[in-house]
C-alpha cells in the first residue's frame, strides 16, 4: 500500500472530527462527545502516523532507524483504549461506575504503551523497515516481545469489543443498533488484521515467509476495521442529532399557524427581532415563541373565559382528550379574539377589558397543539365564524 491507502482514511476521520469539534467546544464536559473525539483523534492519528512515507519521515527526523514502529504502536494501543472508554461511556450507568472502569482500561492500555517503549529501547533493529517491521523482526530479542505485546493488546481490544457490542445489540433498536452492528463489523476486520500480523510472524517463526500478509493483506483490514469502528460510534449520535433536528424543525413548522395568525397582532406592538438566516431551529423556535406570546399579550383584554369554557367541551363531546380539548379551547380563544382586535382597530375594548392570559389559565398553554387546531379544528372554526357573525351585528 502506497502513502495514499494510509492518508485517505486518516482525511476521511478528520473530516469527521471536524464535524464534532464545535459540540465539543460547546460542551467540553459531556464524556461521551469527549471521548468520541479522541477517538476520532487517534483512529487519524493512527493511519497518518502508519503511512510509510510519514514512517520514513519521522525515522529521518529523529536518526532513530524504525522509532516509528513503538510510535504506531502506542498510538493504536491509545485507540484500542478509547474504543473501550467509549463504550464504556455509551452504555452508560453511575458516573462512579463509569470513570473506574474507564480508568482501569486507559491504566493497562498506558502500561501497554509504557512496555512497549522499553521495549524497543531494549532491543536492536538498526535496519529500516517500512512495510514489513512486524515479519522481518519476529525473531528479533525485545522487538520480537514489542510486536507480540501490540498485537495482543489490540487483538484483545478487538475480541472484547465484538462480544460486547453483539450481546448489546440484541437488546436494543433503532440507530443504536445499528451503529453497534457496524462496529461489530469493524472489530471483525481487527480481528482479521490481527489472525493476518500473527500468521506472518509465526510463519517467521516456522522459518517460512508469510511476509506478504504482514505487508500486503493486513493494512486494507487495518483500515476497513479503524473506519467500520468510528462510523459505528458516530452513527448513532448522528443519528440522534438528526432526529432532534428534524423534530425542532418540525416544531417550528407546527407554529406556523398560530405565528402567522398573531403576526398582525405582534407588528401593532413590538416589532419581532430579526435572526440570521443560518441560525438553529432552536433558535428559530424560541423567537417564535416569543412573538406568540407578544401576540397573546396584544390579545389580552378580548379573551372570552365563557368562549374557552364553551369550546372545551364542545372539544370533550367531540371525543378530544383534556390536553388536545385545552389546546382547541385556547385555540377558539385565540381565533375569536383576533375577530374581536380586527373589529376595534382604535382599540377602545383595551382600557375597559380584565386580564385574562395571566389569571385564568391552568398552566403554560400547548402552544403547537393550539397552532394545529387553528389550522383543522371543527371547533374553532366554528368559534371564528360565531365572532365573525356576532362583530358584523355589533356594527349593523
Amino acid at each position: 500500500m502506497d502513502g495514499d491507502d494510509y492518508y485517505i482514511p486518516a482525511l476521511a476521520l478528520g473530516i469527521a472530527l471536524v464535524f464534532k469539534l464545535p459540540g465539543m467546544v460547546r460542551d467540553w464536559r459531556d464524556p461521551l462527545l469527549r471521548s468520541v473525539c479522541v477517538l476520532l483523534v487517534l483512529a487519524a492519528s493512527t493511519f497518518f502516523f502508519a503511512a510509510p512515507p510519514t514512517i520514513g519521515q519521522v525515522n529521518r527526523i529523529t536518526g532513530v532507524p524504525n522509532i516509528s514502529a513503538p510510535l504506531v504502536y502506542c498510538i493504536l494501543s491509545a485507540f484500542s483504549a478509547s474504543v473501550l472508554v467509549l463504550l464504556v461511556h455509551w452504555r452508560g450507568g453511575s458516573p462512579a461506575e463509569i470513570r473506574r472502569i474507564s480508568r482501569r482500561w486507559i491504566v493497562a492500555y498506558g502500561l501497554v504503551d509504557v512496555a512497549l517503549v522499553v521495549l524497543f529501547l531494549l532491543g536492536d533493529a538498526p535496519v529500516e523497515r517500512l512495510r514489513d517491521l512486524d515479519s522481518y523482526y519476529a525473531n528479533t530479542p525485545y522487538i520480537r516481545e514489542m510486536i507480540v505485546l501490540y498485537l495482543t493488546a489490540h487483538s484483545v481490544a478487538a475480541f472484547g469489543m465484538t462480544a460486547l457490542c453483539w450481546r448489546w445489540s440484541l437488546q436494543v433498536h433503532g440507530s443504536l443498533r445499528t451503529g453497534l452492528i457496524t462496529i461489530v463489523i469493524g472489530s471483525l476486520f481487527n480481528i482479521a488484521y490481527g489472525v493476518t500480523k500473527f500468521s506472518a510472524v509465526f510463519a517467521r517463526w516456522a522459518g517460512h515467509d508469510w511476509d506478504g500478509m504482514s505487508s500486503v493483506v493486513a493494512p486494507p483490514l487495518a483500515s476497513a476495521g479503524a473506519l467500520f469502528s468510528a462510523l459505528g460510534f458516530v452513527l448513532p449520535l448522528v443519528a440522534q442529532r438528526l432526529a432532534d433536528n428534524w423534530h425542532n424543525w418540525t416544531v417550528y413548522r407546527q407554529l406556523g399557524t398560530l405565528w402567522r395568525e398573531l403576526r398582525a397582532a405582534v407588528e401593532s406592538g413590538s416589532p419581532s427581532v430579526r435572526i440570521s438566516w443560518w441560525s438553529s431551529a432552536d433558535l428559530r423556535i424560541t423567537q417564535r415563541e416569543s412573538d406568540i406570546h407578544d401576540g397573546m399579550l396584544q390579545l389580552d383584554p378580548y379573551f372570552d373565559p365563557a368562549l374557552r369554557a364553551s369550546a372545551y367541551d364542545e372539544a370533550i363531546e367531540a371525543g378530544s382528550d383534556p390536553r388536545r380539548a385545552r389546546a382547541i379551547a385556547d385555540a377558539a380563544m385565540v381565533a375569536a379574539a383576533l375577530q374581536a382586535r380586527t373589529a376595534d382597530p382604535e382599540g377602545k375594548i383595551i382600557s375597559s377589558a380584565q386580564a385574562y392570559t395571566s389569571k385564568a389559565v391552568d398552566g403554560p398553554r400547548d402552544l403547537v397543539r393550539m397552532s394545529l387546531a387553528l389550522r383543522n379544528s371543527p371547533v374553532v372554526e366554528a368559534a371564528r365564524r360565531r365572532a365573525a357573525r356576532s362583530e358584523s351585528g355589533t356594527h349593523e
